[in-house]
């Protein structure tokens, strides 16, 4: 499913208004066919300019994860997730303490608003 939303000279705010819309956006190049993320304006694997937008199902499994420990405070996670469409994104797992999640977990991406913004968290969505 292609989705263009808005000029390529800006990917950052086009993919902002996707979150905006609640819909996570990544980049497929139409001449080497691979997946990117973050958006660029040019392939960031061949370098042709050529990405158009898609919108992503949100399935994907993490691929690292850390658990972050500051004094007085919970300990969070930040993790790497790979999406099925073939791109990783940065992000964290919601809804799990940070030293529980696995790597090779099953997670799906939902976007939710924090101060004011829209931003991606991947939740739990089964067993590895």
């Amino acid at each position: 499913m292609s989705h263009d939303p808005g000029p390529a000279a800006d990917p950052w705010s086009a993919y902002r208004a996707g979150l905006a819309e609640g819909r996570l956006l990544y980049q497929r190049c139409t001449a080497c066919k691979k997946a990117q993320f973050y958006p660029r304006v040019l392939c960031a694997h061949c370098g042709e300019y050529a990405p158009e937008w898609q919108e992503s199902a949100g399935a994907g499994v993490v691929y690292a994860t850390s658990a972050i420990h500051e004094r007085g405070a919970e300990p969070r996670n930040v993790v790497l997730v790979d999406l099925d469409e073939g791109f990783r994104m940065m992000s964290r797992v919601v809804g799990v303490p940070a030293d529980s999640v696995a790597i090779g977990a099953p997670v799906r991406a939902r976007v939710v608003e924090e101060a004011g913004e829209p931003v991606v968290v991947f939740e739990g969505s089964g067993s590895a």
